[in-house]
């Protein structure tokens, strides 16, 4: 079992965060201090330590040191997120900011023991090279790429992330809100050269817009008001290794433009400066907009787009990803079953078919959020349907039984008539929805059709034949 130090001075985050740990199989020892964890421990025996920055007297970052190469996992507040520029440079493996979600505080946790556990078990030739282990074709899912999902549109992503990864080009991930872009970010980073070197994340939505260029770039003293020091910034943080921005969308036209000298130039000019100072960053950045129709309107810079856009790669919205849906919410439960510490919770078969055919518009993030509610309020092992929370017509549910008993043959319509001879089943489908839809209901066409609602609805998606929202027919 990993054993974890925490060092952190406010006694009811520390207890949290011994529980939350603790009820994910660490042991855990804790201390108020530096100067205590040194009293009372073996510092470098632990496989991970996690403390705070500000520290009554010496500050967390001393325990760097102290270590003597177990990993040191820096916790700072959002005002003082720039010093972990200087703990990321001092050798912290990573930081993390308060308040911290309970997730990311696991998913930081897992990721730097297990890569502790693999630098360990690895020969010595192959120690520190930087480059990825295991690099196994058929364990992109749970390898080291860390994604589940084993659908066709993933397994095509990880191929794309395992050619890119190595390279030092600019990356855009595309994809609809919640669909995990940060991970496929992370796992660029993990499998390139640069996995040693800092993996600096700035949500650019997260950051008032008149203090962005001051984070990700740095200001020298006196630049603008309360500037009582000069600063680096989060571009600086991660020289040598990869910077991630989310939501780049959001980022104001002005810092747009320092970033882009960033691409061009390799180099910085902090808020206030005259003098700029070269920088070895690779960039990935993320969106869910159309970062095109931005530019073409002038909301985004045309000249920073064609830069970004070097390799773009595509997330599927979970609608799109199959059985993956369903083996995702398995891991989520799981989970939840740990932190509650009820193994026995599972889906029932209604719970089981709606998260298959529920079309999760807030993607693995919704789905996230519907499990842990239902585990929340599940007073049974069994959890249901109703209890997750989602707005699922129940009729569709009463026809999903039906599905696998239709194939393409079911497109001929229960009333005799043959499709004609120039047209596919795809064709005849299309046609026969579109003339039939604004007066039958969808359960009518699906009956017509032979189909379930549910297949009916599929087959839209994949056509592209959305369902008519204002229809002269009832219950459509």
């Amino acid at each position: 079992m990993p054993h974890i130090l925490i060092v952190e001075d406010e006694t009811i985050i520390r207890s949290a965060l011994r529980r939350l740990l603790e009820r994910n199989q660490y042991q855990v020892s804790e201390a108020g201090s530096v100067q205590e964890a040194q009293e009372r421990y073996s510092i470098p025996g632990f496989d991970l330590v996690v403390s705070d920055l500000r520290l009554p007297g010496a500050p967390g970052t001393e325990l760097i040191k102290l270590a003597q190469g177990a990993p040191v996992l820096i916790m700072t507040s959002y005002a003082s997120l720039r010093s972990a520029v200087d703990s990321m440079k001092m050798g912290a493996v990573d930081y993390i900011a308060k308040p911290f979600d309970h997730d990311e505080m696991l998913q930081a946790v897992a990721r730097i023991i297990k890569d502790r556990q693999n630098t360990k078990a690895a020969p010595a030739g192959e120690r520190n090279t930087g480059s990825p282990r295991g690099a196994d074709k058929s364990n992109a899912a749970e390898g080291e790429i860390g994604i589940i999902g084993t659908c066709g549109p993933m397994q095509d992503l990880y191929g794309k992330i395992r050619k890119v990864a190595p390279t030092d080009s600019n990356v855009l991930i595309q994809g609809e809100s919640g669909t995990g872009k940060e991970l496929v970010a992370r796992a660029l980073h993990n499998l390139s050269k640069r996995a040693k070197a800092p993996l600096i994340s700035v949500n650019c939505a997260a950051i008032p817009e008149t203090l962005i260029e001051s984070e990700l770039f740095g200001h020298e003293k006196g630049a603008f008001t309360g500037a009582s020091a000069g600063r680096a910034g989060l571009v600086e943080a991660a020289d040598g290794g990869t910077l991630f921005l989310d939501e780049i969308g959001e980022l104001p036209l002005e810092a747009q433009a320092r970033l882009l000298r960033v691409l061009q130039e390799g180099e910085i000019r902090r808020v206030g400066s005259v003098q700029s100072q070269k920088v070895d960053v690779r960039l990935i950045a993320a969106t869910h907009r159309d970062l095109k129709t931005l530019a073409k309107t002038a909301q985004f810079r045309e000249d920073l787009y064609y830069r970004l856009h070097v390799i773009s790669l595509k997330l599927p919205p979970l609608r799109e990803r199959g059985s993956d849906v369903i083996e995702i919410a398995r891991a989520f439960l799981e989970r939840q079953c740990t932190r509650m510490g009820r193994p026995d919770l599972r889906f029932a078969a209604d719970a089981e078919q709606a998260i298959r055919h529920y079309s999760w518009p807030g993607n693995v993030r919704e789905l996230e959020n519907a499990i842990e509610r239902a585990a929340i309020l599940c007073e049974s092992p069994d959890i249901s349907a109703e209890l997750l929370g989602i707005d699922i017509e129940l009729d569709t549910l009463d026809d999903l039984d039906q599905d696998e008993a239709y194939g393409d043959s079911a497109l001929l319509p229960s009333n005799n008539h043959e499709p004609t001879e120039d047209l596919s089943l795809e064709d005849y489908f299309q046609h026969f929805v579109l003339e039939h839809q604004d007066h039958m209901t969808e359960t009518e066409l699906a009956r017509k059709l032979g189909i379930s609602r549910k297949c009916l609805w599929e087959r839209r998606q994949r056509l592209g034949i959305p369902r008519r929202k204002t229809s002269a027919v009832t219950g459509t």
